[in-house]
């Protein structure tokens, strides 16, 4: 079967194609950025990435490098240390308002620019090359492969970073900063313009996900720095309209100047999109309208929670050749739990076998999975197969009717799966 996550993407992509906003002028390098390209990819906790659009192409990861570098210096310092320095207080402030406590010295909150370069100095390495060394070693494990510098967006943005360069050395003054302010605003600068796709960016916001866990199993951050890092990126991330932000979308975010943004739903997904026009706050505006959209066809929302903690399970049953394919569910079915089944129904071959979906352990099923499984059956049909459900308490509307738009009740090609009450007279009304 071919996934549909792919094509719902793309078709999302045509939704919120709207050519609004103007890309970043003030760096030199960005202001000859494409403004067409749009892009989008999620990534899961296991490590399978759906992307749309332009997902090849590179850009400057920008201040979406901020709670990567922020998550490295609690790493090393701990957070008692880090929050002597920085504090995480949203500050209603543009990205790069010199913005700091008044009786402390200490930066606002470590997503805008007076945090970042703070946060920056704090990641141990001896000298300033090490320490982005160990910077970029960091996003490259996240991301799942070696990245590198654009070398012409550090050249271009090191020209123009007269207001960086005060801020180090207001930090400087202020008894914040240790380092020197000049050898600082280049590091922090080198971590900015570091190379990515959105792919990179939606494997890396996957892991904070993840609680720090790879796909590979492997533990990149500890689940208290993973905690600290998403908390502030709900509150701060989107600078001046993170209130807006949270309240509307309800993802913990950061966004970047090129054109990047991520947003990351704990226990579930990792997000990116790249649009370089942005809006009046900084962040792409096509960007905002892309989560927002995911947002609310899939019920992404941090508080939209589910009724209950019932666990989900999808247990297949492996069967002999000829014999039906049983898809078995149970629990509480969300987009992350009826991603995995449609991914189990991409294995399923073209042809005429017979498929049960057995959904009688299954408690609930949202809005969105039920739109998800829907599309499973009817793309199952298209590929030839018969299609059985083990529906018992009719949790899922009748399959031959369209959901995709309210009221819709166009027959999906006259095909009505038969429904039964349980799995043993849908194996043996199929010859099971």
């Amino acid at each position: 079967m071919k996934a549909p996550m792919n094509d719902y993407l793309t078709e999302l992509l045509d939704i919120c194609g709207e050519d609004d906003g103007a890309v970043a002028d003030y760096i030199p390098e960005l202001a000859q950025a494409d403004p067409d390209r749009l892009a989008v990819a999620i990534a899961t906790l296991d490590g399978q990435v759906y992307s749309a659009g332009d997902a090849d192409v590179e850009f400057s990861i920008q201040s979406i490098s901020k709670p990567f570098t922020y998550a490295l210096a609690i790493t090393d310092l701990g957070l008692e240390g880090v929050l002597e320095r920085i504090d995480v207080e949203p500050s209603g402030d543009a990205f790069n308002e010199i913005s700091l406590e008044p009786s402390t010295g200490r930066p606002r909150n470590p997503m805008i620019n007076a945090g970042a370069i703070a946060a920056h100095a704090l990641v141990e390495g001896g000298d300033a090359p090490k320490r982005f060394e160990r910077i970029l070693e960091l996003y490259s494990r996240l991301a799942g492969r070696e990245l590198s510098v654009d070398e012409g967006v550090f050249e271009s943005e090191l020209d123009t970073a007269d207001r960086n360069m005060a801020i180090a050395y207001m930090l400087k003054t202020v008894g914040t900063l240790e380092d020197d302010p000049a050898d600082v605003v280049r590091g922090y600068t080198r971590q900015c313009a570091v190379s990515v796709t959105v792919e990179d960016l939606a494997r890396m916001a996957a892991t904070l996900a993840a609680n720090g866990m790879s796909p590979d199993g492997t533990r990149v951050l500890e689940p208290a720095v993973t905690r600290q890092v998403l908390s502030v990126m709900a509150t701060c991330g989107m600078y001046d309209a993170a209130g807006d932000w949270l309240t509307t979308v309800g993802i913990p975010a950061k966004s970047g100047v090129a054109g990047g943004l991520i947003g990351v739903l704990p226990g579930q997904v990792g997000i990116a999109v790249f649009s370089p026009r942005l809006d009046q706050h900084g962040n792409s505006s096509r960007g905002v309208r892309v989560f927002e959209r995911l947002s609310a066809d899939m019920g992404l929302h941090l508080m939209e929670a589910p009724e209950s903690a019932r666990s989900v399970v999808r247990t297949p049953r492996v069967r002999d050749d000829g014999e039906p394919s049983v898809h078995e569910l149970a629990g509480d079915l969300r987009f992350v739990e009826s991603e995995r089944v449609l991914r189990g129904l991409e294995a399923e071959p073209e042809g005429d076998g017979v498929v049960v979906l057995d959904l009688h352990r299954v408690h609930r099923v949202h809005d969105v999975a039920r739109r998800m499984l829907l599309e499973g059956v009817r793309r199952l049909r298209i590929d030839g197969h018969e299609v059985r459900l083990v529906d018992p308490d009719g949790l899922l509307p009748d399959p031959d009717v369209d959901v995709s738009e309210p009221g819709d009740d166009t027959p999906r090609d006259g095909y009505v799966p038969q429904v039964f009450d349980s799995l043993d007279e849908a194996l043996a009304a199929s010859g099971g």
